[in-house]
């Protein structure tokens, strides 16, 4: 039986990037907002044509010490027409008292499932 999370890769093959890259402070000030920005293709640009694309992006952040994962935000790509196109980056803002992990998902339509993550403490 196959599982969702064995379907996830976190590995760059060939000359394109899938793997969602996490620009983030390694520490966060407890109760202020940090960015977070998570983009596919940071380094060498993903496609994003009509056939080969990256359709959305997830954030979520598992503080230490929590069983489940909160959802901070989900990205969708739509521009993927002959005149307009969508770089996948997705930033937005959160804000913590605890550390603990940002973890990022990404899928290629061709590609499939991509994650990565980073670890982030409190100052």
């Amino acid at each position: 039986m196959v599982e969702l999370k064995d379907l996830f890769q976190s590995a760059d093959w060939k000359t394109e990037k899938h793997v969602p890259v996490i620009d983030v402070p390694d520490k966060f000030k407890p109760g202020e907002f940090t960015r977070v920005t998570v983009t596919v293709g940071k380094e060498v640009a993903h496609p994003n044509t009509i056939e080969h694309h990256i359709a959305w992006i997830e954030i979520f952040f598992l503080a230490d010490g929590d069983k489940f994962p909160v959802e901070i935000g989900r990205f969708e790509f739509s521009a993927h027409g002959p005149a307009t196109f969508t770089h996948s980056e997705a930033s937005c803002s959160i804000k913590t008292d605890k550390p603990g992990t940002i973890l990022a998902s990404s899928y290629c339509n061709i590609h499939g499932l991509w994650q990565s993550f980073r670890k982030v403490e409190i100052a």
